[in-house]
């Protein structure tokens, strides 16, 4: 797969559409393209003291945020024409689902790729196959785990080498 947008969201809570960040990376010919970040004012807009402490994300951090429907104005846009990826695509697209869904919005039915499957096969002896392990074993080296942007750009690292 040459042209992709690996995607990673954060949650504020338990809630699947409580989306409080979002990063892509878009991939074309192979090659990192373009990137984006935002905080999400998260509905509902209270974070629980797990979720807070995996991505150091609070209220305060996103208190007076854009909406869900204001960044995805922006992020469809990049997205026209290309699937996604995520690790563990599962969790992504099931939150993505929700918020589109807790906002009124139609969802487009994006076609989602995954990389967490595909590293079992691709990297069977390695200790695990979390994000963090799985791109180091592809050569990208985390700086920022659970920033939704790091996360992005590991997924997309892990994707162009093994989709």
């Amino acid at each position: 797969m040459k042209d992709f947008v690996a995607i990673d969201f954060e949650s504020a809570n338990d809630q699947r559409g409580s989306i409080c960040s979002v990063g892509i990376v878009i991939v074309k010919n192979g090659e990192i393209v373009d990137k984006f970040y935002s905080l999400i004012r998260p509905r509902p807009n209270y974070y629980n003291y797990w979720h807070s402490k995996i991505h150091g994300l609070h209220n305060k951090d996103t208190d007076f945020a854009p909406s869900f429907k204001e960044v995805w104005g922006k992020v469809s846009k990049l997205l026209e024409g290309l699937p996604l990826v995520a690790h563990d695509k599962n969790i992504d697209e099931l939150h993505l689902r929700a918020v589109f869904q807790l906002h009124g919005m139609e969802y487009p039915g994006y076609k989602f790729y995954d990389t967490l499957e595909p590293s079992r096969k691709a990297f069977p002896n390695l200790p695990n196959h979390k994000l963090c392990t799985v791109a180091a074993q592809c050569g990208y080296q985390m700086t920022q785990e659970h920033n939704a942007l790091c996360d992005a750009m590991a997924c997309a690292w892990v994707a162009r080498e093994i989709l």
